[in-house]
């Protein structure tokens, strides 16, 4: 069973036009929730074809070949999910970076 290719990201794609900070979060969350779903249908998949070789006759070839399957399908799949991190620890920084630029600011301010 063949499965669509689920649209690449990288760690320079932008996850909205300019979202708003806290939207960040939201936006990687339901990717994320994407992502699981398109690895549980993989995985399901995987466990069909590989009931369906314990009907045949050379079972261990069959069961090799829905193993490679399932790897080949959720390859895309981990790409996304290291993609997914890097935009969240970039996300991360940067709202460190925006908390210690304001903790800074304050204590210039105060005498």
């Amino acid at each position: 069973m063949t499965h669509p290719a689920p649209p690449v990201l990288d760690a320079q794609t932008p996850l909205a036009s300019d979202p708003i900070p806290d939207e960040v979060p939201e936006a990687i969350k339901r990717q994320r929730q994407a992502l699981a779903a398109q690895r549980s249908a993989i995985v399901q998949a995987e466990q069909m074809q590989q009931a369906a070789c314990w009907q045949k006759f050379a079972v261990n070839a069959c069961l090799s070949d829905a193993r490679l399957t399932r790897r080949q399908a959720l390859a895309p799949l981990r790409q996304q999910e290291l993609a997914l991190n890097a935009q969240e620890r970039s996300w991360r920084n940067e709202q460190r970076e925006r908390r210690l630029q304001v903790k800074q600011t304050e204590t210039r301010g105060a005498p």
